[in-house]
């Protein structure tokens, strides 16, 4: 079995000449290799060989506690120790101050190491952005040094067994008590809802504090433990038997009585939830690249090694050497460098400032092409390793299973497409600042397959726009968007091929990409205008 190894060559192209990291204000391309080079040696020696041991092992439940697999809680101390769970945090409450940019890359190196394990951490820096946006200065001087520290882990607490997407049935309910709140109900899907890594875990919590639907549900902040110490009143009634991610525990919680704090405004739970959540749906696209990048590796690795018929001349040939494989190939390392470069690209806006508009557009554009190239990579590996690729040896199929969650959580790739076509076409400029995006991206490639994209994409977003109910025409428009924006990141790419980290590769995928991904536009085009009839 192929040993993960950190692809940072590529990850800081990406970062630097595609997605053009250099405009971020304070950017230091030397320090971010210096940092991705500290996160993948430890993610390489010490996270990663606990990857197929706690998928074999998983999380277990023992007395009302979640236990983690086999060196998960010493790998968490090393973690501690180096000092990255404070990465973004600010100096002031014990952080390193450092931006989104370089934090993402440390995210993609933990999601293809160990993504059960980058589950259960993961969450923090959102959490500490959520409470820097809507929290008092006293929560921000109580909630973020132990986030910072590692002494505590975060959850975000929304699901409800009748309420997932549709958010106005959520029935957990927050009273005012005292000089607090408490809360009582039920949570489910929460990623590391209990583990014992952590000396606690600090729970955001969406309740109900009125019946006024959407506007009756506020954020809260409810920690493990009381401030005496006890335990505070949440526990976990079960933890959820999953195709993957066996090694992250999702829990079904019970809040009883749990005292917690109002964070930001009672009625403007979504609102604050939403910063989280947005953050997570980035890091969500950036695990899809690491699982894309993932399945090519192991994939390319086996087919440079196999051996399976001759040449013409009776010489033995790798599977490499095959056309069928080298197609294989060519489209998986198309979709894992594609879509770390769409990830990056809207990371990178973001942490510029430079169009929130575009940003609120590319998020979930980037968020379901990602997520769909990660189970599309992890299919096509199977297929390359052939009977091998059904086997856990060479744990391809892992990665298929863990990735498959990603197309679900933080939101399904369905109901992004709904927002995409309703909202994101409605609302704002981000689907101007998109047609913009790909135009410039035209100009200064000199591709006339681009533009002549893009154009499509205009003529396709007036027919959603003028639809009667746009809803049938969701889907295709989100995959139509997603295709046009990886062929115009594919055109910059085969631009810079010369100066990226293994040109030829580079260079070769990029005329895959060229010659096959404005077919599957058309089609997409074709299916949009058959459903609008």
């Amino acid at each position: 079995m192929k040993p993960f190894e950190a692809p940072i060559d590529d990850i800081l192209f990406s970062l630097d000449e595609i997605a053009g990291a250099k405009r971020i204000a304070d950017w230091d391309a030397d320090f971010a290799r210096e940092i991705a080079g500290h996160f993948a040696a430890f993610a390489e020696g010490e996270i990663a060989p606990l990857d197929e041991l706690g998928d074999i092992q998983g999380a277990r439940l023992e007395n009302g506690r979640v236990r983690l697999p086999d060196g998960f809680v010493d790998a968490y101390k090393a973690y501690v120790a180096q000092g990255w769970p404070g990465l973004t945090a600010p100096e002031e409450f014990g952080g390193q101050a450092i931006g989104g940019a370089i934090a993402g890359i440390v995210s993609e190196i933990f999601s293809g190491a160990c993504h059960s394990m980058q589950m259960v951490a993961g969450l923090v820096p959102g959490a500490i952005r959520t409470i820097l946006a809507f929290g008092t200065e006293d929560q921000k001087a109580k909630m973020i040094p132990p986030l910072a520290a590692g002494d505590w882990l975060a959850t975000m607490c929304l699901t409800e067994p009748g309420a997932g997407s549709d958010l106005s049935r959520i029935r957990c309910r927050a009273v005012e008590a005292g000089d607090g709140w408490r809360i009582d109900g039920e949570k489910i899907f929460i990623s590391g809802g209990d583990q014992d890594a952590s000396a606690g875990i600090l729970h955001l919590v969406l309740a109900r504090t009125s019946d006024d639907g959407i506007k009756g549900l506020s954020l809260f902040l409810c920690p493990s433990e009381k401030a005496d110490g006890t335990r505070n009143g949440v526990s976990v009634a079960r933890i959820e038997e999953k195709m993957g991610l066996h090694a992250s525990p999702t829990c079904q919680m019970v809040f009883d009585g749990a005292e917690a704090e109002l964070i930001g405004k009672a009625g403007e739970g979504l609102k604050a939830m939403f910063t989280l959540m947005n953050h997570a749906r980035l890091d969500v696209s950036l695990q899809g690249a690491a699982h894309a990048s993932r399945a090519f590796d192991i994939a390319r690795a086996y087919a440079a090694e196999r051996v399976q018929g001759r040449l013409a001349d009776g010489w033995p040939v790798k599977i490499e050497d095959h056309a069928d494989v080298r197609r294989m190939l060519d489209e998986m390392d198309s979709l894992g460098l594609g879509a770390r470069a769409i990830a990056h690209l809207a990371l990178v806006y973001l942490e510029t400032g430079e169009n929130r508009d575009l940003v609120e557009f590319l998020t979930p554009v980037a968020k379901v092409f990602c997520t769909e190239a990660a189970m599309r990579s992890a299919e096509l590996g199977a297929q390359v390793l052939g009977g091998y690729g059904f086997l856990r040896e060479y744990r391809v199929e892992q990665t298929y299973r863990d990735a498959r969650i990603t197309a679900i959580y933080e939101g399904t790739n369905g109901i992004h497409a709904g927002a995409l076509a309703g909202r994101g076409l409605r609302v704002g400029g981000g689907a101007m600042a998109f047609e913009k995006l790909i135009a410039q991206i035209a100009d200064e490639t000199g591709s006339d397959t681009v533009r002549a994209a893009g154009d499509l994409w205009v003529q396709a977003r007036h027919m959603v726009r003028e639809a009667a109910n746009f809803a049938p025409l969701a889907y295709d428009f989100m995959d139509l968007t997603g295709q046009v924006l990886f062929l115009a990141v594919w055109a910059r790419i085969g631009a810079k091929a010369d100066i990226a980290p293994d040109p030829e590769r580079y260079a070769r995928v990029a005329a895959f990409v060229a010659r096959r991904a404005p077919h599957g536009i058309r089609a997409s085009f074709g299916r949009l205008l058959a459903e609008a009839g």
